[in-house]
């Protein structure tokens, strides 16, 4: 299943999924003719409480209720005894796939050849710094590079989309916990991130954090540490790494974090990226307004969006 967010004509953004390639499916106004279909009286009111209009989250929340309904929707759609309302996948504009996380959080130097193009050992354990879902940006909207900053940066990531709260979790167990994934490009602000000791001020700016086009849940992804991933820069590789070279793999991040926190469903966490950024170049490329950043990980399509200055 791959999950998006879109809208059409100007209109607020409602979250839907794909039917094959093509086209998306509406979850809510389906899950309202679904219902009906079977005689359900509160058929709307029920189906809004499973699929909010728009928040990925919402849905996550409702946990085996959503996700059962989903499937169930979707087992009637591919035996041709039920018919989505869906909408050709041209006609529609793609948002964030989820835009109010309760959690970003940020794994640093995870990529030991990413560590050692910025001068650092590799870590013992985990970095961790946070967004905010203020950082969130659309696919194809810009990234707005910050007043006085000088040094933009970009780090294409795997991200992962907590589906099940996670409290105390063993690394063998972890992945159970993972809804899906998706791509994340943790633009960096350089000049504001080494103003201190602490990354936030260059990691948590306004649309520091492109992320889409969707999530793909773990039957589409079944092993997040087999994937590929690449960035480009106005046509030119610049990254071109795999997760199979991961320092701390997912179960283990995971394993980390709620050693000390709780994730719920919804949270998000960008797990590293490869080398190949920018600021670690001889001489250093820096995003300017015009350019175009385009971020591929296998399975998860493509992320691009275009720098304009704040």
């Amino acid at each position: 299943m791959k999950i998006v967010r879109f809208s059409q004509n100007g209109h607020a953004p409602r979250l839907g999924c794909y039917l094959g390639q093509d086209r998306i499916a509406d979850l809510e106004a389906s899950a309202t003719a679904f219902l009906a279909a079977k005689g359900v009286v509160r058929a709307a009111t029920i189906a809004s409480a499973l699929f909010p209009a728009d928040s990925t989250r919402g849905f996550l929340e409702g946990g085996s209720a959503s996700q059962d309904m989903l499937s169930s929707m979707m087992d009637a759609a591919r035996g041709g005894k039920f018919q989505p309302v869906a909408f050709p996948a041209a006609s529609v504009r793609l948002h964030a796939p989820i835009a109010d996380p309760g959690k970003f959080i940020c794994i640093g130097l995870n990529y030991k050849d990413h560590a050692a193009e910025t001068n650092n050992p590799a870590p013992k354990e985990p970095p961790v710094f946070p967004k905010w879902a203020n950082a969130i940006q659309d696919p194809g909207e810009p990234i707005l590079r910050p007043r006085g900053e000088k040094t933009l940066d970009w780090e294409v990531e795997l991200g992962v989309v907590i589906g099940r709260t996670a409290r105390f979790v063993k690394r063998e167990q972890a992945l159970d916990y993972v809804y899906g994934y998706t791509i994340i490009n943790d633009a960096s602000a350089r000049d504001f991130q080494f103003h201190t000791s602490q990354w936030g001020a260059g990691k948590a700016g306004d649309t520091l954090a492109p992320v889409g086009p969707y999530i793909a849940d773990r039957a589409e992804i079944p092993d997040p540490h087999v994937l590929d991933l690449k960035t480009w820069v106005n046509g030119t590789l610049m990254q071109n790494g795999s997760t199979r070279n991961f320092i701390f793999d997912v179960g283990y991040i995971i394993q980390y974090l709620t050693n000390f926190m709780t994730l719920s469903p919804g949270d998000l966490i960008a797990t590293g990226t490869p080398a190949g950024v920018g600021f670690s170049r001889k001489p250093q490329i820096t995003l300017q307004p015009g350019d175009t950043v385009k971020l591929e990980i296998t399975g998860l399509g493509a992320l691009e969006n275009t720098v304009k200055d704040a």
